[in-house]
């Protein structure tokens, strides 16, 4: 997942992404580190001198720097050009985007109670600062002027992309609204930017409130060792010594769903799982989506669009979401039909164990487990040793090395938020500095669920001069155990080759204007560069680079390779259902042009309902618990995964029909996607580096649904 800064309005993150640069807010940056100059090495935010108490007089006098900014630029008398409107525009506010991005990217990944209050404090006010400058009626005039005299500025195509952008974005933020329609805009942002920031607090507050804590070893049954290990280690550290204690937390609950034979103890945890934010405490959040949906519909109706989805499609390359749904409704059916055999596999294995019930959710992952192991003579504890942390992770610089040249070193001298965490030099192959690179791979109470990448500091040219970025990768992984480093499930090195190609989509970055830099790109298209970037883990001639057993050094061995190949298409019909079910539920919330009146129970019932999901599988997301769509910024946007699937399953046929480290097609998928940013038109950019439109059968074939989908048209929704 890629993660811009969202924290207090999405928007922001398009308009007013700005690296660092020296401001001068005087006196009462003194003793404050945020409103400092940064001197530390590469000019890294200076985490080991920030304290809660700098973040709120930094953020006030950061907001107040920039309108000083942007009334210089509406009160001048000059005529109205690119360079005095549009680029000066683009250079304000970098202190308070500086600022924002440290306290945003903590919130997520080191969080306090303080923090969480403070950001809700500041929201309301953050929310105006932003609304102010897109509704200042004189700041558009010029604006406009620019837009509607750019051919005469003769402006290149980065030029003429990013006048595009910032024009959008005045006339998407209510430019074009009469004086109430302003007013009422403004307090439906400010409610929105609240909203959010419950709704994602109460799922962090849920997740870490629950605990599982086992007292009789029999009911460890089936679970491996490290898991019971890792079970320890918590009991210990929460005072529950000789006990084994299981959280919601990614790397607890679900090998325990995977593993454990007791199936009362998987219902347990199962059932708390998925009623985060729906147990009628303060942290339900079950209200905080009907007014975050109908806030939204609200908005999307005043700004003159039929729904929120119709509003934020737009932008994107699906355009509609009535084509979001048709290709949705292509994968549907089949992957349904698939999910349903895999069903009645699971079923025949319970009856065997003498259980006639209905297959429920909390069985599905054990007895595919079971499948897994009598069709595969696969067992995913056999594998993980190969995967060790620190083995994937020289994997992945080793891959990155090969395709664009890059190293990696890692740096002692940077401050990091959390001993946990790593900071590492990127750099091309004669030393250039491409950016730096911080990783945090470990689950804690203070940081959210999920993988994701950020920024620290976009990329952008100054003064002639590349300004590196700065990115961050966070994950929830597997934890070391006493002796044992931290091995990775398979589906855990996926996900962290799918989060460093984000990084590199961040670090490669090679444009002019930060607005356009990196990942500020559409969100069906940001997710290309880290999902082609997965193709690589699962390749034998890859495999063999990294994948060596944490012991003996020895190299993962051709049969269990081959195991990995044959099992590539199983569980890939639920898989591919719980996904679509999720994106589905997003796209029903989000297209309503009526208030949602319902509880959300029933809607996303009948929702599924409609579909014909089957009860043994749920939404990959259930709607309280459902940060992407409601405390992220993938509202009407989930799709996007399997829209960019389409585009890098087809991609990764450039490489397959040369070589994986084919060094032309490397550097063409570089500089047309990877160093390009969003500057160009994404179906322009992908067509240029691979020569056509994409076509769907690529994906097909990866999640074994080609043979069952023989109406399917090529390039029917990515035309």
């Amino acid at each position: 997942m890629n993660k811009t800064t969202t924290l207090i309005l999405t928007l922001t993150a398009s308009i007013f992404m700005s690296c660092h640069r020296e401001n001068k807010a005087g006196s009462i940056g003194e003793d404050n580190p945020l409103l400092a100059t940064w001197d530390t090495p590469y000019g890294a935010p200076p985490f080991n001198e920030i304290k809660t108490e700098h973040y709120k007089p930094a953020l006030q006098e950061a907001m107040r720097i920039q309108q000083g900014e942007i009334d210089a630029i509406a009160n001048s008398h000059e005529q109205p050009n690119f360079k005095n409107t549009i680029v000066a525009l683009e250079n304000t506010g970098t202190l308070l985007t500086r600022i924002v991005m440290v306290f945003e990217n903590l919130t997520s990944a080191n969080t306090n109670p303080e923090m969480q209050a403070l950001a809700q404090e500041m929201a309301p006010a953050l929310s105006k600062h932003y609304d102010d400058i897109y509704l200042n009626q004189k700041l558009f005039t010029r604006v406009k002027s620019v837009w509607d005299n750019q051919i005469g500025f003769k402006l290149n195509r980065e030029e003429a992309k990013l006048l595009e952008k910032k024009y959008k974005a005045f006339v998407r933020s209510g430019a074009n609204l009469n004086d109430d329609q302003k007013d009422r805009l403004r307090k439906i942002n400010e409610e929105l930017a609240v909203i959010a920031l419950k709704f994602g607090d109460n799922v962090l507050a849920e997740t870490n409130s629950f605990e599982l804590v086992v007292s009789d070893k029999k009911d460890l049954a089936g679970l491996p060792q490290e898991a019971i290990a890792a079970a320890a280690d918590d009991a210990k550290a929460k005072g529950k010594d000789g006990k084994w204690l299981f959280t919601l937390q990614n790397a607890s609950v679900m090998p325990f769903l995977q593993y454990a034979d007791n199936r009362e103890l998987r219902k347990k945890i199962w059932t708390a799982y998925q009623n985060r934010g729906n147990n009628g405490n303060a942290t339900d959040n079950r209200i905080n989506v009907i007014q975050l949906t109908n806030l939204r519909a609200e908005k999307a109706h005043l700004l003159g669009y039929k729904s929120h989805a119709h509003f934020v499609l737009e932008e994107r390359m699906a355009k509609t979401p009535e084509r979001v749904y048709e290709l949705l409704d292509q994968l549907w059916k089949p992957a349904l039909e698939k999910a349903k055999a895999e069903e009645a596999d699971i079923k025949k294995l319970m009856v065997a164990d003498g259980i006639n019930d209905a297959v429920q959710p909390y069985d599905w992952r054990y007895y595919t487990e079971k499948i897994r192991k009598q069709r595969y003579n696969l067992d995913e504890q056999e594998i993980k040793p190969y995967f060790s942390l620190d083995n994937v992770r020289e994997g992945i610089f080793t891959v990155a090395g090969n395709l664009y040249g890059l190293k990696f070193k890692q740096l002692k001298d940077v401050p990091v938020y959390q001993k946990d965490v790593t900071a590492w030099e990127v750099t091309e192959a004669d030393g250039k500095l491409v950016g730096i690179l911080y990783m945090d791979f470990y689950p804690r109470a203070s940081k959210s669920g999920g993988a994701w990448m950020t920024s620290y500091r976009d990329q952008k040219m100054q003064d002639g001069k590349r300004i590196a970025p700065i990115i961050s990768i966070v994950c929830n992984f597997t934890k070391p155990t006493g002796n044992t480093p931290a091995l990775l499930t398979f589906d855990e090195t996926t996900t962290f080759f799918h989060e460093f190609g984000h990084a590199l989509h961040g670090l490669l970055s090679n444009v002019n204007y930060v607005s356009l830099a990196g990942t500020n790109v559409p969100t069906d298209f940001v997710e290309l560069p880290s999902q082609v970037m997965e193709n690589w883990a699962a390749e034998p001639e890859v495999l063999k680079l990294y994948a060596k057993h944490y012991k003996t050094g020895a190299v993962i061995p051709d049969e269990l390779i081959t195991k990995l190949q044959e099992s590539a298409t199983f569980d890939q019909g639920f898989a591919t259902v719980e996904y679509l079910a999720a994106s589905y539920l997003d796209l029903d919330y989000h297209s309503r042009t009526e208030d949602l009146t319902q509880n959300v129970a029933p809607f996303e019932e009948e929702a599924m309902k409609k579909l014909g999901l089957i009860p043994s599988i749920i939404p990959r997301y259930r709607s309280t618990y459902y940060n992407h769509i409601f405390s992220g910024g993938y509202s009407a946007g989930y799709y996007s995964y399997i829209w960019s699937g389409v585009l890098d399953t087809d991609a990764f046929e450039a490489f397959r029909s040369t070589s994986l480290f084919d060094k032309n097609t490397a550097k063409a998928f570089r500089t047309n996607i990877l160093e390009r940013g969003g500057t160009g038109d994404p179906q322009l950019m992908y067509e240029a580096f691979r020569g056509a439109k994409p076509s769907i059968e690529p994906l097909l074939r990866k999640r074994g649904l080609e043979k069952k989908t023989p109406q399917l048209q090529n390039t029917k929704m990515l035309d």
